[in-house]
């Protein structure tokens, strides 16, 4: 776990400053997801792998003042340059690991996570943990600004069967976490896969 954590802050630590220089088009799509997602005013929502917070804005819009909006990520230097694009604003910023959340159990009702689930190193444990700490019949958006072939395709590989975001690997993974996929779009465009809370969550 320890090694996947230091590969994961190498790797997102030395491109925080231009991430968003890099992917300067992805407004409107994170934007359109939390619009699908379906929150409300009021609600209580952790944007998961927060990133440089591009998502913030539209969580803050969507839960309205009296919600909370709390972006969580690893990456010390990610979080540094959120606060430099003034998205602190919008929510609390966390430095936490999505494996061990410094939450209480079900004080969330929902989970935003773009662009997460490729780097969990371990997807069932991860994802029962986001399922903790949302109350039961909360919910999960698993989000990409595109599809799976169209981000294969810019890192030079094929789509192969075993890709956990599969629909058929996705929601047989969601199901033993504790999450019920409501809903699944992979299009060139978006990735965008929902899913509601369970009554209970399986141990890991």
């Amino acid at each position: 776990m320890s090694d996947d954590r230091t590969h994961v802050q190498e790797f997102f630590g030395a491109r925080a400053a231009d991430w968003d220089r890099k992917f300067p088009g992805d407004g409107p799509a994170f934007a359109a997801a939390v619009a699908e997602f379906g929150l409300r005013p009021g609600d209580r929502v952790l944007d998961a792998g927060c990133g440089t917070g591009r998502a913030l804005s539209a969580l803050r819009a969507a839960v309205g003042p009296a919600g909370t909006v709390i972006g969580v990520d690893l990456t010390p230097e990610m979080l540094a340059a959120a606060v430099r694009a003034g998205r602190d604003a919008e929510g609390a910023l966390l430095l936490a690991d999505v494996a061990r959340l410094p939450l209480r159990n079900g004080c969330l009702d929902a989970v935003f996570g773009a662009g997460l689930i490729a780097h969990l190193p371990d997807p069932a444990g991860n994802l029962r943990e986001l399922a903790r700490v949302v109350r039961p019949g909360g919910r999960l958006a698993l989000f990409h600004p595109i599809g799976r072939a169209a981000l294969a395709a810019r890192h030079g590989r094929e789509l192969t069967p075993d890709d956990l975001r599969a629909e058929h690997n996705l929601g047989p993974l969601l199901a033993g976490s504790g999450w019920e996929m409501t809903s699944y779009a992979d299009e060139d465009a978006r990735f965008l896969a929902l899913a509601v809370r369970s009554a209970a969550v399986r141990s890991a």
